[in-house]
């Protein structure tokens, strides 16, 4: 389980896409030793997304300096594998709420359980933060991650148009009791 303090880590097994077991992941706090693996990460699954916006994709790669940046106030979860960073999710609470931010898993290992694993750690780290609720804001053309949150118990409450870049943006969220 992980927790605000970030001392736990939490392992997963998780079903690949063709039935198979995948191979165990873990689920942690990042630490700034991380920063570059990150920013490799954004890199890889946002230059692999195709139609999305050009402005849209540069902002959601961030340099090392900018990462830096991000973690202000906000405190990441990374998923790895055979200790390579395949996922991670940022927590940023605000007014009794907690929103999950710049959530992304390497293309290659998607649907294996590490965005699963990702929300679970951010919705624990949410609870133990006496958080009321946990929200976050997709675009609306992530068909999977819509997916995802309805399965994890999320609950869509809103839809904003042309909102970013263009794009719209489905809100989800899961009130915690």
């Amino acid at each position: 389980m992980a927790t605000d303090q970030g001392s736990d880590r939490r392992a997963e097994r998780a079903a690949s896409s063709n039935g198979k077991p995948a191979a165990e992941f873990s689920v942690e706090r990042v630490t700034h030793q991380d920063i570059p693996a990150i920013c490799s990460l954004y890199k890889k699954v946002w230059e692999a997304e195709a139609g999305l916006p050009n402005e849209l994709a540069k902002a959601w790669q961030p340099a090392p300096l900018e990462f830096t940046s991000w973690m202000e106030g906000v405190t990441y979860f990374a998923a790895r594998r055979n200790g390579h960073l395949i996922g991670v999710v940022g927590c940023e609470l605000r007014h009794g709420a907690c929103r999950l931010v710049h959530l992304a898993v390497d293309p290659e290992g998607r649907r294996q359980g590490a965005a699963t694993g990702l929300v679970h750690a951010a919705v624990d780290w949410a609870r133990h933060s006496n958080a009321a609720t946990v929200w976050t804001d997709p675009l609306a053309r992530f068909q999977g991650a819509a997916q995802l949150f309805r399965k994890l118990g999320f609950v869509e409450s809103g839809l904003l148009h042309r909102h970013e870049y263009g794009e719209d943006i489905r809100f989800f969220e899961r009130v915690l009791g």
